[in-house]
């Protein structure tokens, strides 16, 4: 079973046969409506290292040492839209296991060429920046959604309530984009091969 928890923001689990990757966790009370990543992790990986996305030295590792079951390959792109000249790099990941295939597009600032998206090839989630500003905004994020015709969307990055810094566009204003969305209760879901052709909406519990 492939299992991803969303911690807010744009940081996620994944974790297969007990083995635990972290994404992108960000540092503790930084972001508006959220306080300390509570996990520890086997890996932890970042797509930059701004305070919001890498905060590695507070993550523990687990006490067991198992092998990793995932493959992962890594996608250099930009932080902007200035060819990483206002923010620099960010790097995309791409986590493998069982031939199911995630990618988590970190402060991806501008949209994705034609070679590049051949590059990511088929996938069957995608955990993808919304909220503007710092990433994609909203229209942006739903186009290239629909250039990847990636099965299941999950939005991150973005503001909801008390959640997320106040330049963010919201949520809802992406979910106008994306009808048929499904939004469930809790913070993690089963990722399979079978996943429903929709956008998935988490709750930080």
């Amino acid at each position: 079973m492939l299992k991803l928890t969303w911690l807010g923001h744009a940081c996620f689990a994944l974790e297969a046969e007990g083995y635990r990757i972290l994404l992108d966790p960000y540092s503790p009370d930084y972001v508006p409506g959220l306080g300390r990543v509570e996990l520890s992790a086997h890996k932890v990986l970042c797509s930059h290292d701004h305070a919001d996305h890498g905060w590695k030295e507070g993550i523990p590792a687990p006490l067991n040492e198992i092998p990793c079951p995932f493959t992962i390959r890594t996608m250099p792109v930009f932080h902007d839209d200035q060819m990483g000249s206002l923010r620099g790099l960010n790097t995309i990941h791409v986590l493998e296991y069982n031939g199911i295939r995630v990618a988590h597009l970190g402060d991806l600032g501008h949209d994705l060429d034609d070679d590049q998206i051949e590059e990511l090839g088929k996938l069957d989630a995608v955990l993808l920046p919304i909220g503007g500003t710092y990433t994609l905004n909203c229209q942006q994020a739903s186009d290239l959604a629909d250039r990847l015709q990636v099965k299941t969307v999950i939005p991150m990055h973005y503001r909801r309530g008390d959640m997320g810094f106040e330049v963010l566009q919201t949520l809802q204003e992406f979910l106008i984009l994306r009808p048929g969305y499904q939004e469930i209760p809790g913070n993690s879901l089963e990722i399979t091969d079978d996943m429903p052709e929709t956008t998935i909406v988490l709750n930080v519990k």
